[in-house]
């Protein structure tokens, strides 16, 4: 199964960049993507099907043109989880779950913490999904969260490591994806990639991305039991439907 997860930073506009030809070609199985900033009814979801993800759902936040997160998929899943039923969080669309035979994916959009309202925001979201992991992995022990955390876990992570008072890579920040991952996770790409200068996100600022000034902010977080399943984890920078590059993990079962 590979599975690719992407920020598309609005989906109508990545259309328009040619996102549905590189999907094609790229061939996924499952795709997350995060921050679509649509509801499904302002898309034509037929060009998905033509191109084989017969099976596509969209959660939607309440406020038009924000957040918002969907999968698409060329299997029918078992059953699909629309938020996670806590309130404070669910009325973002930032979590959409789809449960297979073998393994739950889910799609996942952290809020950022761009101003001390949405970074308290953020840490209060962090804590109340970390706990809502904790009791889904007894029922779900086969699950992988792909998305966009917005956070740097370490200093290899973003090109500037002093940049420790920007949300993102702030140290309670950091401390809380790290517990995360002690919970039961492996960060996928860096179970196979100890590499630096790995990047999914560049600020549209100062030419970032030409000249690699990035951050590392999305993963695709496999549980424990899935160590040994675990085939490959890649990101691709050459996609450029976004500030976001798209970022994937294979699994073989």
């Amino acid at each position: 199964m590979n599975i690719i997860s992407y920020n598309v930073n609005g989906i109508r506009a990545a259309l328009k960049k040619g996102f549905m030809t590189w999907l094609q070609a790229a061939n996924p199985d499952v795709i997350c993507i995060q921050e679509t900033k649509a509801h499904k009814e302002q898309l034509d979801l037929e060009i998905f099907e033509q191109a084989g993800y017969s099976y596509h759902y969209w959660f939607s936040a309440e406020k038009k043109g924000y957040s918002s997160v969907a999968v698409l998929s060329k299997t029918k899943p078992k059953h699909v989880e629309y938020g996670t039923g806590i309130e404070s969080m669910d009325f973002e669309g930032r979590n959409l779950r789809l449960d297979f035979d073998n393994v739950s994916v889910m799609s996942l959009y952290l809020p950022s913490g761009t101003n001390d309202a949405r970074l308290g925001f953020k840490l209060n979201y962090m804590d109340e999904f970390l706990e809502y992991i904790d009791n889904l992995k007894k029922e779900i022990p086969n699950l992988v969260i792909c998305g966009d955390y917005n956070i740097c876990h370490e200093e290899i992570d973003i090109h500037n490591p002093k940049m420790k008072g920007v949300s993102g890579f702030l140290p309670v920040e950091r401390e809380w994806i790290g517990k995360f991952i002690d919970s039961g996770f492996i960060d996928s790409f860096r179970h196979f990639n100890k590499e630096p200068d790995n990047y999914s996100w560049w600020s549209y600022r100062a030419n970032a991305r030409n000249n690699n000034k990035g951050w590392r902010i999305d993963y695709c977080m496999a549980s424990e039991p899935l160590k040994s399943n675990l085939k490959r984890a890649y990101i691709l920078p050459e996609a450029k439907h976004s500030d976001h590059c798209p970022i994937g993990v294979e699994l073989e079962f």
